[in-house]
């Protein structure tokens, strides 16, 4: 549990630091100390081995999936075959990645409500808005409330639940 705990907290802070770079948001100091900090000690030495191509920071997604096998390994140690390890570790990684994005949406949702302004809004508003761009095309305001956070939501609820039926077999 607190191997998990642990790896769930480098991962995202990895999943962050892609997601930020890939769509061009430049984050508050704190949050961006926060990340950088928790995750340089691995993005920098795979940096060596994975640039960055395409504006993407591969070392950060990759060192993402490396924490996420690292503690699905523990499986390997219980018996489990390295294939379905690793699978479980693909399967994992999807579901940290709809999990990031849910939390983030459920916080733009909270800041919405409860101060608008909070100095972390405007950087929570840009991490979502890649995602809720699309959405605002098709679904409109209903008397003036914006409802694309919640049909985001539920379309990643969807994917989260196609995954594991694409995951499990059936």
């Amino acid at each position: 549990m607190i191997v998990d705990a642990i790896a769930v907290l480098l991962g995202g802070a990895l999943l962050l630091r892609f997601w930020m770079q890939a769509i061009r948001v430049r984050p508050p100091s704190s949050v961006a100390q926060f990340t950088f900090q928790l995750s340089d000690w691995l993005v920098r030495p795979l940096r060596r081995i994975v640039p960055g191509v395409g504006g993407y920071d591969w070392a950060s997604l990759i060192g993402a999936f490396v924490i996420v096998l690292a503690a699905t390994s523990v499986m390997f140690l219980a018996g489990w075959p390295a294939q379905l390890v690793l699978l479980a570790a693909v399967q994992r990684f999807l579901e940290w990645i709809l999990y990031g994005f849910m939390a983030l949406l459920v916080i733009e949702a909270i800041f919405s409500w409860v101060n608008p302004h909070a100095p972390l809004a405007p950087f929570v508003r840009a991490l979502n808005e890649p995602l809720l761009r699309p959405i605002r095309r098709v679904v409109p305001l209903v008397g003036n409330l914006d409802l694309s956070l919640l049909v985001a939501i539920i379309l990643l609820q969807i994917a989260q639940l196609l995954l594991g039926v694409a995951f499990s077999g059936h």
